[in-house]
């Protein structure tokens, strides 16, 4: 059906196919082609442009809204705190201005990005009874969250090289990781996070969506819960997903899985005991928390189909939101001494 405009005025009209250029011929009339047909999902109905969403949040728990909040509320203060500490520590001890500290301080501010992208909405949420949220809100939400966590991911490998170099290469050390070369990199993790997921982010927002307020089944905009909102096969979109999720997380753990192997021999090497219990204490912390960020992330993103079980992936996108941004000062930095030397002499001033 089409909207055409002749000499008698505007006519809606039936015309084949191949009519649907800005001027066709029908029964020996020249009509101009106005608007073409709606867009049809696939079951008929027509689409509409979203200019809002509802996050479902989480929907088995309302009669637990207020001791969620006031535990997420903690968590979040704590992440905060706990990042913020060790930002201003990195900047303000000379001591600690070495390339560990300096990536350990690019780290934090992506801990403290990612989850302020998505908690303080997912608080306000619990206080509130309309979990509504505009378009163009859950858009930037889903870039800033996968931009950020690709530059996350990016940084942890190259965390994992510079302590490689630190302890199998000491004597070239610190030419080959020098001032300038750790903040080109540092920058190249940022923009690495950034470039990948422009596209998809483009693409989620230019589908069309069936229901206008329609239900995320989620706590913030995933990738998933928005894509089965689309009326339109978003099959090739999932298959782009999972590709540059294989290429960034994939890619980032197996340089992260190397250099720790290669670390691990290094430390066998190592005479003393009590050298080797240090360096494993050490690297199974890191090694902790790496899992932990590395499986969620490949439990979530790096399959084929977007589709789950949606209280898994609830409970799945909780450790990379809270556990892991949680755990990362304190098994990076707050347990480290000198980085607990600096804190005290901060304090005293």
């Amino acid at each position: 059906m089409v909207l055409l405009l002749c000499q008698k005025g505007i006519r809606i009209l039936l015309i084949p196919e191949d009519c649907k250029q800005r001027t066709c011929s029908y029964q020996d009339h020249v009509f101009v082609v106005a608007q073409v047909e709606k867009i049809m999902t696939p079951d008929g109905n027509q689409s509409s442009d979203a200019t809002e969403f509802v996050l479902a949040g989480f929907p088995h728990l309302n009669n637990t809204k207020v001791e969620l909040f006031s535990v997420f509320l903690l968590v979040y203060l704590l992440i905060l705190t706990g990042n913020v500490l060790i930002v201003g520590v990195v900047r303000a001890d000379t001591r600690l201005q070495t390339p560990m500290y300096f990536f350990l301080g690019n780290l934090s501010c992506l801990e403290i990005l990612l989850t302020s992208v998505i908690i303080p909405k997912m608080l306000s949420d619990f206080l509130s009874r309309q979990h509504t949220i505009s378009f163009a809100a859950c858009i930037t939400q889903f870039y800033f969250y996968f931009f950020l966590g690709a530059s996350e991911f990016l940084l942890l490998a190259v965390m994992s090289v510079d302590r490689y170099l630190a302890i199998c290469h000491p004597l070239r050390y610190p030419l080959l990781m020098s001032g300038a070369v750790c903040i080109r990199v540092a920058l190249a993790c940022w923009v690495g996070g950034l470039a990948p997921v422009l596209g998809p982010t483009v693409a989620v927002a230019l589908l069309p969506f069936c229901k206008q307020g329609a239900v995320v089944q989620h706590f913030f905009c995933d990738s998933g819960p928005l894509l089965r909102l689309a009326c339109t096969n978003t099959k090739k979109l999932e298959e782009t997903d999972f590709v540059l999720a294989s290429l960034v997380i994939v890619s980032s753990l197996l340089i992260t899985a190397v250099s720790y192997g290669l670390i691990v021999l290094a430390v066998l090497r190592i005479p003393s005991a009590s050298g080797r219990q240090k360096a494993f204490s050490t690297c199974t912390s890191h090694l902790i928390v790496v899992t932990l960020f590395y499986g969620s992330a490949i439990f979530l993103y790096v399959r084929p189909s977007q589709s789950g079980s949606v209280d898994t992936n609830w409970a799945v996108t909780v450790i990379t939101t809270f556990v892991t941004p949680l755990l990362n000062p304190f098994i990076y930095a707050l347990r480290n001494e000198q980085v607990k030397e600096s804190l005290k002499d901060m304090f005293r001033k």
